[in-house]
């Protein structure tokens, strides 16, 4: 029987120091930092995002909630309130955000007839349309962002983040004594 000698973290570093050391080469430090590595992976989203839908005249935020009411990738005809919970912001931002669409006519709001102090939310001919037209370079522009990975691997980096964020958004739910809008399981597209 052999003795086998298991690596410790410092030995893993030192090994890891001295392989930099001999190849000059360094990873950055916000490559061991998850909150940094989150940060860098939103940014590069949300330009990309941007300047693709900015060539329509609308913010990332408006062309995610744009998804979620058409008919094709949503549910139109659903509350400011629900819209709000779907894309996780709170009701203020979303009824800045809703009065934005409805001035750009994007959206419109019909009277519920169950609740007529409710509006039900739905996008306006021209906004399925331009919806159905970003679409498919949105499709193109998340492939993009992946292209480095396999598809199998792209499958569990989403399937990770998606562990990672529900956990936390469940724990935080639980510190603060069920405040917190639970995750969505259904995957959305924003």
């Amino acid at each position: 029987m052999t003795n086998m000698v298991r690596p410790t973290a410092s030995s893993k570093i030192s090994v890891q120091a001295s392989s930099q050391a001999a190849t000059g080469h360094v990873d950055p430090l916000w490559h061991s930092v998850p909150t940094a590595i989150a940060r860098r992976l939103h940014q590069i989203g949300v330009a990309k995002t941007s300047e693709l839908v900015g060539q329509a005249g609308l913010t990332p935020l408006q062309y995610g909630a744009m998804l979620h009411l058409s008919r094709t990738t949503g549910a139109p005809g659903i509350e400011q309130n629900s819209l709000a919970e779907r894309i996780n912001i709170d009701r203020n931002t979303a009824s800045l955000l809703v009065e934005q669409l409805v001035k750009k006519g994007l959206i419109e709001r019909r009277i519920n007839g169950a609740d007529r102090r409710a509006r039900l939310l739905s996008l306006t001919p021209q906004g399925e349309t331009l919806c159905g037209r970003l679409r498919p370079a949105h499709t193109t522009l998340n492939s993009e962002i992946l292209a480095p990975l396999t598809s199998r691997e792209q499958k569990i980096l989403i399937g990770l983040l998606i562990r990672v964020i529900e956990g936390n958004l469940g724990q935080a739910n639980r510190d603060s004594g069920g405040r917190l809008r639970r995750a969505r399981h259904k995957r959305t597209e924003t």
